[in-house]
C-alpha cells in the first residue's frame, strides 16, 4: 500500500506531517529521520482495530491481509 503524506516544517522547528487519506492521522519530529519513524507507527496506530470490539458470528472469519 502506498499513503501519500504531507510534510510540513513547524515554525518552532522540527517537522509535522498528516496522512490525508487517513482521517485524523497526524504525527512530528524534531529531524525529518524522527518524523518518518514516527509516520510509520502513526499510520500502524490509527489503523489497527482491536479485536475485541468486533462482533462476529460463528459463519464469519477473521483473516489478516498485506497490502
Amino acid at each position: 500500500m502506498k499513503l501519500k503524506v504531507i510534510v510540513h516544517e513547524s515554525e518552532e522547528g522540527g517537522y509535522w506531517a498528516e496522512i490525508p487519506s487517513i482521517l485524523g492521522c497526524v504525527t512530528q519530529g524534531e529531524s525529518f529521520d524522527e518524523l518518518l519513524s514516527n509516520i510509520y507507527e502513526a499510520v500502524e496506530g490509527c489503523l489497527s482495530v482491536d479485536i475485541e470490539e468486533i462482533t462476529i458470528s460463528e459463519k464469519d472469519k477473521i483473516i489478516e491481509i498485506a497490502v
